[in-house]
């Protein structure tokens, strides 16, 4: 499976995926949301800066899925993993309320030749797009 991630550019969050500061991608949500139980390793993943084209790519090493969360367990997460995240343990209270999470492993990060992508039929809010073949969304 192929999978976009779409991230927020004031967080600068690409550069630190370059960089190798950050190694893991996470999802926190209210419901069950795509990539929860979607991605497996060995999946590819596409990073983006919202409205920005695709400018990079990763292999996926692991993926880990946690549910039924509480504020004890948010800390609990960022405290082990949220360095590689790029969380630090005092954002916990903007993620109190998100039931599940899905950590992504990410190794082989490359930098590609940028491409855009279509998002019909996601939404244009999507900030998660799993397809069986990127080829399918590019423009």
């Amino acid at each position: 499976m192929d999978h976009v991630a779409i991230l927020s550019k004031k967080r600068d969050l690409l550069r630190r995926i370059i960089s190798g500061e950050k190694t893991i991608e996470s999802r926190w949500y209210k419901s069950r949301k795509t990539p929860y139980h979607s991605i497996s390793e060995g999946d590819t993943i596409y990073f983006k800066d919202s409205g920005d084209p695709v400018t990079v790519k990763a292999r996926i090493s692991q993926a880990m899925f946690f549910e039924g969360l509480d504020d004890d367990r948010i800390v609990k997460i960022l405290e082990k993993y949220g360095e590689k995240i790029c969380i630090p343990v005092s954002y916990a209270p903007q993620l109190s309320g998100k039931k599940y999470c899905t950590l992504v492993f990410l190794t082989g990060v490359t930098m590609i030749k940028p491409f855009e992508i279509d998002k019909t039929g996601f939404g244009m809010m999507a900030a998660w797009i799993t397809v069986h073949n990127i080829d399918k969304i590019k423009k």
